[in-house]
């Protein structure tokens, strides 16, 4: 029994033996164990630091990009905005000669009514002038003796005051009208407003003068209805 025991004993000191040298063997592997893995660790952050770069400028290209684009898309907006600003300054030009074109039409077109209206009559006052003319050689063609205040021919004196009214109220009438008549006797021939029918030469007067009125003129709002009808002073020169 006692052989049994001791027998026991050896066997339970040799298996911590073999214990402890188990555990001083394993020690050395596993410190190689942990510089392996931080010798790795270290090599993934280098690797890491490295590759962080070529990330920055990787991520950097796309933003550069998008910036490139942005202002591509900048310049056409403003480009499309000059367009349109061209295109609006021709509209307003043309919407302002377009005004301008009615404004005129609208004047012309007042003026042609307002000429319509003052010349409605001329011709009708044109027909009538020989009626005045006739009148005015009827009153001219009378004897001054026979109608003087000594003369004892009371009918004619009559018929020539009758007729003279006559004359008078149908010359106030061309003049409601706008139509108003013009005697150049002594003045400056004008052809504008004088018809010569004849020219003598006369001593004592200025060349260009009218000195005889055979038929007054006639005016209608500003315009020649009838030129007068003179004689005129020829030069002797």
């Amino acid at each position: 029994m006692s052989l049994a025991i001791f027998s026991s004993s050896l066997k339970s000191s040799a298996f911590k033996t073999a214990r402890v040298a188990t555990t001083i063997t394993s020690r050395p592997s596993s410190a190689i164990w942990s510089q392996r893995f931080y010798s790795t660790e270290n090599k993934d952050n280098k690797d890491t630091k490295e590759a962080a770069p070529a990330a920055e400028a990787q991520e950097g290209a796309p933003a550069a990009g998008e910036a490139t684009e942005a202002e591509q898309k900048k310049t056409a907006h403003e480009e499309a905005l000059a367009a349109k600003d061209k295109q609006l300054a021709e509209v307003k030009d043309r919407l302002l000669r377009t005004l301008a074109d009615m404004e005129n039409l609208r004047q012309r077109t007042a003026k042609e009514v307002a000429n319509t209206k003052d010349y409605a009559i001329q011709k009708f006052a044109k027909d009538l002038l020989d009626t005045a003319d006739i009148l005015n050689m009827a009153i001219k063609n009378v004897p001054q003796d026979e109608i003087s205040e000594t003369s004892t021919n009371s009918h004619l004196k009559s018929l020539h005051t009758g007729v003279a009214m006559t004359r008078d109220e149908l010359l106030k009438t061309f003049k409601r009208y706008g139509v108003e008549s013009f005697d150049p006797m002594n003045e400056k021939f004008d052809p504008n407003l004088h018809q010569a029918n004849f020219q003598v030469p006369m001593p004592g007067k200025e060349a260009g003068t009218v000195f005889d009125v055979q038929k007054i003129g006639f005016m209608i709002k500003g315009r020649v209805l009838r030129p007068a009808q003179v004689g005129v002073v020829q030069s002797t020169d």
